[in-house]
């Protein structure tokens, strides 16, 4: 059994709904090939995203990349009421326009936090856009589909508004490990390079098993899994940006150094060939 999965399926631009029921059983760490926004509304306990802890409050939002590896840590006693949306990152690019990106709340450095709180007293138009947007997304008027895009799209706005003027962005205090999260920046930034447990233990200063058992469970997943799982989400990425370019190369440039093996992997996790994933999404 893989130590992970994808999980949640998006087979249009964008999906909203609200989730009010108790978790029965723990959810295992997965990851989507989409990207997803939380706003908790009613909630005790916490949320990790990538190794990092986050614990929640009512009016906390959790950004949540396509291809992150995350998982919510929620009592099943205790209630667990959200509003979810999920988007496709190709559907954010073709509604931004220069100067307005709507993706660039998806984009965190090394240390940025993943889940943020409204500043007190602020951001209520926020609040009330997105309860907007889940009762529209549910409902069957007229031109109702046109009608949610043209809120989702006005949410966005609104959500980067607050973003940029701070009434989004009090950080909230993260439980993780020190030694392995700098390693995720350093694995992110460094995907062509030698991710091998032990070049990635002498960066560490940790024996390699050691590392390895404390990489799985700071972050769920066990090392090699997780630098496949990186490397085949951003060769996928170049695949669809950069149509020209020889998949040989993209393939390199992603950290495989056997075309057949990145062919293989690539057709196991997304059941697809690389040439197949290509045309797939070539004008989208």
């Amino acid at each position: 059994m893989p130590e992970y999965e994808k999980k949640g399926y998006l087979v249009q631009d964008f999906k909203v709904f609200r989730l009010d029921s108790p978790m029965p059983r723990p959810i295992p760490f997965h990851y989507h090939n989409f990207h997803k926004i939380i706003l908790f509304l009613d909630v005790h306990g916490d949320y990790i995203i990538e190794g990092t802890s986050y614990p929640l409050g009512a009016q906390d939002i959790a950004f949540v990349r396509e291809g992150e590896i995350h998982r919510p840590a929620i009592d099943g006693k205790n209630p667990y009421e959200r509003i979810v949306i999920y988007v496709a990152p190709g559907f954010l690019a073709r509604v931004s326009r220069p100067g307005a990106d709507l993706s660039s709340c998806f984009r965190r450095a090394p240390g940025e936090a993943g889940v943020m709180r409204l500043a007190s007293g602020h951001s209520h138009e926020l609040l009330a856009q997105m309860e907007k947007l889940e009762k529209t997304a549910r409902s069957d008027g007229f031109a109702n589909s046109l009608y949610t895009e043209a809120l989702f799209v006005e949410f966005m706005i609104l959500l980067h508004r607050a973003l940029f003027s701070h009434e989004l962005g009090t950080v909230k205090k993260a439980a993780s490990d020190e030694k392995i999260q700098p390693l995720l920046g350093y694995i992110a930034s460094h995907l062509a390079g030698d991710l091998s447990a032990d070049a990635l233990a002498q960066k560490s200063y940790l024996s390699k098993y050691y590392l390895m058992r404390r990489f799985k469970a700071a972050t769920g997943y066990s090392l090699h899994r997780y630098v496949t799982m990186k490397r085949l989400l951003h060769a996928r990425s170049l695949l669809t940006e950069s149509p020209n370019r020889a998949i040989t190369e993209i393939s390199a440039d992603s950290g495989f150094s056997d075309y057949t093996a990145f062919f293989r992997a690539f057709k196991t996790q997304f059941s697809v060939t690389p040439q197949d994933w290509r045309r797939l999404h070539a004008d989208k």
